[in-house]
């Protein structure tokens, strides 16, 4: 059954129990019966016997009597194992000899056969001291009923089974339609790269849950392409720009060696700064690139960290970049990756101390809430529901550094760590970036100390 199809194998393994059921029900149901007329013919031969029967009997099997018809067969079997017989004589067995020597407690039945060899039925009784009687009724009539059940059942049963295997086709059919478009849709998909394909969903089975899961599993993937696709757009744009500067640049340098006109010290050496800061910012963006192309689960592995001790290293990086940083920060400890946490800090950090004047930016860390707050201009409203979208810049700070994925990363990396992040205008002036991420004031070894 390997090579059929699925729906080959459920037809035949339903028809198979189904069948199986039929001839189990059936031979039960045969030897039910036999069991039935079997006794029903036993308490035919024990009918009581009369007075004036046994009389008849002993004259019957007396030397002047003349055998006569005893129900349909009667054999009287002696200690020296003479017999009389009414009707055809019975063959007596072991068993029926030691029935003349010792009482029955109660009858002896079994099937046997007269000295012409047709079956019989035989009950073996005590008739007088040292006497046995052998009754005995011909099996032909049970054997007849018994054949004739037997082929209504067989008949019976093979009806069955062909309805069973109608059945089973039937049901694999319809069970297995929703299997059969889940496979033309991943089929469909395999070949025209189609991730919009949608199977219908129909009631709440396991099938229906099957597809509901597909179309889930199709909507992530189109959902990452068409991210995959934007990323590269938007970082081909924004590669574009430093590129064609880079080439223009080391174009007049190249021109001016060749053609022997030197470009003079102080244009040259501008030149040369702007190419070390196109190449620092290439360096930069390839970085966040990298950072953003990473899948939901290519991290570093997640650990217990205190929260407190990753803004302090992140508070001092921004320090060495000359930002003006005032903390106010308490114990917090969170699962998560110290890198990415650091450098999410580390951006919110930089991104307000870009837009604040003398670089300051107040960051405090409380019950799990980090705030960094900058003095600067603020946002316009309508544009704070993009600040964490890739490539996306405030109009006002286009003419600034940067490439527009600092935030970017900042929300993958809280994220990655169970928290949320969102920018504001604050109260008086400036933007406060807030930071929320679940965790606890103590380690998990010390809150198990203080339980």
């Amino acid at each position: 059954m390997r090579g059929s199809s699925l729906r080959s194998r459920l037809t035949i393994l339903v028809t198979a129990a189904v069948a199986v059921a039929i001839m189990l029900c059936a031979a039960l149901s045969w030897l039910v019966l036999q069991d039935r007329l079997i006794r029903q013919l036993d308490q035919t031969i024990l009918e009581p016997e009369s007075d004036k029967d046994r009389e008849f009997l002993v004259k019957a099997c007396s030397p002047e009597g003349s055998p006569q018809q005893f129900h349909d067969s009667a054999t009287l079997l002696y200690p020296d194992g003479g017999t009389c017989s009414i009707g055809p004589p019975v063959v007596a067995t072991q068993e029926d000899m030691a029935a003349v020597e010792h009482p029955l407690p109660e009858p002896i039945f079994r099937n046997g056969v007269n000295r012409v060899g047709k079956p019989v039925r035989v009950v073996t009784t005590n008739f007088a001291p040292g006497v046995a009687v052998l009754e005995a009724r011909p099996f032909y009539h049970v054997n007849t009923t018994l054949r004739d059940t037997a082929l209504a059942l067989g008949t019976i049963s093979a009806l069955g089974v062909l309805g069973a295997a109608w059945a089973g086709l039937t049901i694999s059919r319809t069970a297995l339609r929703p299997v059969q478009q889940l496979t033309k849709a991943v089929e469909h998909i395999a070949q025209t790269e189609d991730l919009d394909t949608r199977i219908p969903v129909e009631g709440s089975d396991e099938i229906a849950r099957l597809s509901s899961s597909f179309n889930a599993m199709t909507a992530a993937l189109a959902g990452s392409r068409e991210r995959q696709r934007q990323l590269v757009g938007d970082a081909g744009h924004e590669l574009r720009t430093p590129l064609t500067t880079l080439r223009t640049n080391i174009d007049l340098l190249l021109r001016s060696e060749q053609t022997g006109r030197s470009l003079d010290p102080g244009a040259k050496e501008r030149l040369l700064v702007n190419v070390k800061a196109q190449f620092a910012e290439l360096s930069t963006l390839v970085a966040d690139l990298l950072q953003l192309a990473r899948g939901d689960h290519d991290h570093e592995p997640h650990v217990e960290l205190g929260f407190h001790e990753v803004v302090t290293a992140a508070v001092e990086r921004a320090r060495l970049r000359g930002a003006d940083v005032v903390t106010e920060l308490s114990p917090w400890y969170v699962v998560g990756s110290a890198a990415s946490l650091e450098r999410a800090v580390l951006n919110l950090i930089d991104n307000a101390a870009k837009f604040s004047p003398g670089g300051r930016v107040e960051v405090r860390l409380d019950g799990g809430r980090l705030t960094v707050r900058d003095h600067g201009p603020g946002l316009n409203e309508d544009e704070l529901p993009h600040v964490f979208e890739r490539f996306w810049r405030s109009p006002s700070a286009r003419a600034l550094p940067g490439s527009g994925l600092g935030l970017a990363i900042v929300a993958q990396a809280v994220a990655e760590a169970g928290g949320q992040v969102r920018l504001a205008n604050a109260p008086g002036g400036g933007a406060v970036a807030t930071m929320d991420l679940p965790g606890s004031h103590l380690r998990n070894s010390e809150s198990d100390k203080s339980r």
